[in-house]
């Protein structure tokens, strides 16, 4: 991002901040536990800094961009660096301040948390109102800034762009609790805004920058022309200040590209791998020649190859549009693992197809080089292709419904109390557990050693349950080490690594598995736990599945053939487990769905197909038991009013959705549903019984009855209560039993107050 001739600028949107041994991980629960202060604190997150820095500076990049490293979320970043934190969340420090709007604490509830566009990635929603009162706070993107600039490197600022911030936030409290009456939203404010991002660019101009790169991916969905033209506005009174590099990372700008170069920015980075339309779009604009044009063809989402043949024709054409062209990752690489060299356990045949984040470094400097060799990823073997799996498929009825109607259904399944309690399904994964799991893993335990381990603690799981007086009982999933690579380790067609760990939100990492060739099942994979853990007690006890597209979302996923083919393939597995759960006599079984809305695309044209394959793949898993079964599902962290549809026609009998962050909305959009559908007796088009989450498990607070009292009375007040259930947010893998035994004791007491109010 400078003004040197080279024909090809190579930069990066983004890079891992976790580490390449998730050290954020752990120096910020060290900190949450008091075994580091904020000093300590702060030194750590400077040494992952610059361990990001040596990565991108021996990467041979042309420049590198600067404040992509975050504590918890980039976007509670900006609401830091514009000000704009609520007032329950201000405490004496910075720190304590930050992890409060992250976390929560005693006094008061965090920000609301949901996806970042279609990816498994939360962020924190902020909160903005016409009270909000910006001020320019440049500290952080100052001080990263330097640090690269002391090492002499051609550093880039990074923001998340001010279009972007609002198009990402809600309505503060104070809105809501004004009943919204005059329609406010929070892109209303950009004028206002635009004069802190004004103040922003100008401390980072007379520090050194020149360039500054401003993220606006909210700009890659269908927007209105009122919010274009806030757009337009802002970046007239930006250009003047600094040359703008401006991305989108997330699809095509589609109608915002026009908008973004009429505004006078000065740099744009267009999506290649998902937004290729945008190439074409701008072949056929007004581009002046001076232009910075950045392609994004090195997946920064995935993590196969790229087809260095094609990417190298994409630039080509980007040649004939600017005379400054550039290449960089497709959004930033905070999506992918690290490194793929600490993958030694690997095929052969599976390394050569991939490449982590220091493998795309590496791709997208080659691609500046016109004697550099281009490689075409290699071809699939052919014995990665089941042809058992794919002719099962193909004689499944179109449809895969359950062939008996939800009101029969239901007269049929098991007798509940009104309201009836249960829990997502994971109980608190204890340092004891990962280390069993751990052990076993490494051959230090014997399989009978470790069979025995868990089903102690399945065993405890459940007493603590019947103590507590849940209806609805669950194992606890303490042989689970994450609810999808648990599957991905029984199917064929999939590979887990060592230390892919990519960031989730916050300190959550995963690792997602790799799903690279047709799947299929091998044998039972959680009837042994399930059947033992109903053996133990009177009460029913839930069957324990993750759902083809969550699966999906929270992998990656061959790219050869349509995501629908695959969901399909991974759904038949599922529908054989499930009849394998229900012949050892479960009752209910869960199969869940969190990432329903995650993949949902940006873009209104997809919604439908995306709706049609992904629920079809649930019904191919769940629609072959009889009616006496009752299938639930679970939903959470994501805005479910625009998928309600979709989780109506999974058909399931119970979805829990999460619901305590967001103050019970997703039950407003049910009613409206209802309301619109002229229906509001029965449930709308098959969201039957719903367990809105009245505890945010993301948080370390215990919720007091009277909060949890308060959130069902708002559920029966909108919904039947005939078809209300009790639950927590989600698992509680995550908590310490010193949360959850208190959480759940309240939210039972909760249900029997509002049972004697209805009764």
């Amino acid at each position: 991002m400078n003004d040197s001739k080279k024909p090809v600028h190579a930069t990066v949107l983004g890079y891992p901040r976790i580490g390449a041994n998730r050290e954020l991980k752990r120096a910020v629960e060290a900190h949450w536990s008091g075994r580091l202060d904020t000093a300590e604190l702060d030194a750590a997150a400077a040494a992952i800094r610059s361990e990001m820095l040596d990565d991108l500076a021996s990467a041979g990049l042309d420049s590198i961009p600067t404040g992509v490293f975050s504590l918890y979320d980039h976007v509670l970043d900006t609401a830091v660096a514009v000000d704009a934190i609520a007032p329950r969340h201000r405490r004496e420090t910075e720190t304590a301040t930050y992890f409060a709007a992250a976390r929560g604490d005693a006094d008061a509830v965090p920000l609301e948390m949901t996806k970042w566009f279609d990816t498994n990635y939360h962020y924190l929603v902020p909160e903005i109102g016409p009270e909000t009162v910006f001020r320019a706070r440049p500290e952080k993107a100052l001080t990263e800034f330097a640090e690269a600039r002391e090492r002499n490197l051609n550093a880039r600022p990074v923001l998340l762009g001010p279009a972007s911030f609002l198009l990402l936030s809600k309505a503060s409290d104070e809105v809501a609790a004004e009943g919204d009456a005059n329609g406010f939203a929070p892109i209303e404010k950009i004028d206002e805004l635009t004069a802190v991002y004004e103040a922003l660019l100008t401390a980072l101009v007379e520090a050194g920058a020149e360039w500054i790169q401003l993220d606006e991916p909210a700009l890659c969905a269908d927007r209105t022309e009122a919010e274009l033209e806030a757009v337009r506005s802002a970046y007239r009174r930006l250009t003047p200040i600094a040359k703008l590099f401006v991305t989108g990372g997330y699809g095509p700008f589609g109608e915002s590209l026009p908008v973004l170069l009429e505004s006078g920015v000065q740099g744009i980075a267009l999506d290649l791998v998902r937004g290729r339309e945008d190439l074409a779009a701008l072949e056929s604009l007004d581009v002046s020649r001076e232009t910075f044009i950045s392609a994004g063809v090195v997946d920064g989402r995935n993590i196969w190859r790229t087809d260095l043949l094609a990417a190298a024709a994409d630039l080509e054409r980007l040649h004939r549009v600017t005379d400054r062209p550039g290449v960089s990752s497709s959004c930033s690489l905070l999506h992918v693992p690290v490194d793929l060299d600490a993958e030694t356990e690997l095929p052969s045949s599976l390394i050569e197809r991939l490449a982590f984040a220091r493998q795309k470094l590496r791709e997208i400097t080659s691609l500046t080089d016109a004697d550099a060799p281009r490689h075409q990823r290699p071809t699939a073997p052919g014995e990665w292709r089941d042809e058992t799996v794919r002719s099962r498929l193909a004689a499944l009825p179109e449809d895969a419904d359950r062939r008996v109607d939800y009101a029969e259904r239901a007269a049929l399944q098991v007798g509940l109390p009104p309201l009836p309690t249960t829990t997502i399904g994971s109980f608190p994964q204890t340092a004891e557990l990962r280390k069993a799991r751990a052990d076993h893993r490494r051959g230090l335990m014997i399989d009978a050693d470790y069979h025995a381990r868990m089903k102690n603690e399945v065993a405890a799981v459940i007493a603590e349950q019947e103590k507590l007086g849940i209806d609805v009982l669950v194992h606890g999933e303490p042989e689970r080490n994450d609810m999808v690579q648990y599957f991905a380790e029984q199917l064929t067609g999939f590979a887990t690594t060592a230390a892919g760990w990519v960031q989730s939100y916050g300190s959550r990492c995963v690792r997602p598995p790799i799903l690279y060739a047709d799947v299929a099942r091998t044998g039972p994979m959680t009837v042994e736990w399930t059947s033992y853990a109903q053996s133990l007690t009177d009460k029913p006890v839930k069957g324990m599945l993750t759902g083809p597209v969550t699966i999906l979302a929270w992998s990656f996923v061959r790219d050869d053939q349509p995501l629908a083919d695959t969901a399909d393939q991974v759904a038949l597995a599922l529908r054989d487990e499930v009849a394998d759960l229900e012949a050892a006599g479960t009752g209910i079984i869960q199969v869940d769905e969190p990432a329903l809305r995650e993949l949902l695309p940006l873009r209104r044209e997809g919604h439908d197909a995306y709706r049609a394959w992904a629920t079809r793949a649930f019904r191919i898993a769940t629609s072959g038991v009889r009616p006496e079964t009752a299938v639930h599902t679970h939903l959470c962290y994501s805005e479910f009013g625009e998928v309600l549809d979709a989780i109506a026609d999974l058909d399931a009998d119970v979805a829990s959705i999460e619901a305590s962050r967001s103050k019970m909305e997703i039950l407003a959009d049910l009613d409206r549903a209802e309301r619109r559908t002229g229906d509001e007796g029965n449930a709308v088009r098959g969201v039957h019984q719903v367990g809105p989450g009245v505890w945010d498990i993301h948080s370390p607070r215990v919720p007091s009855v009277e909060e949890m009292t308060a959130s069902l009375r708002l559920a029966v007040a909108a919904v039947d209560p005939k078809r209300i259930w009790v639950n927590p947010d989600c698992g509680l893998k995550t908590r310490r039993y010193e949360e959850v035994r208190p959480s759940l004791a309240n939210m039972v007491e909760a249900a029997r107050i509002v049972r004697g109010e209805l009764a």
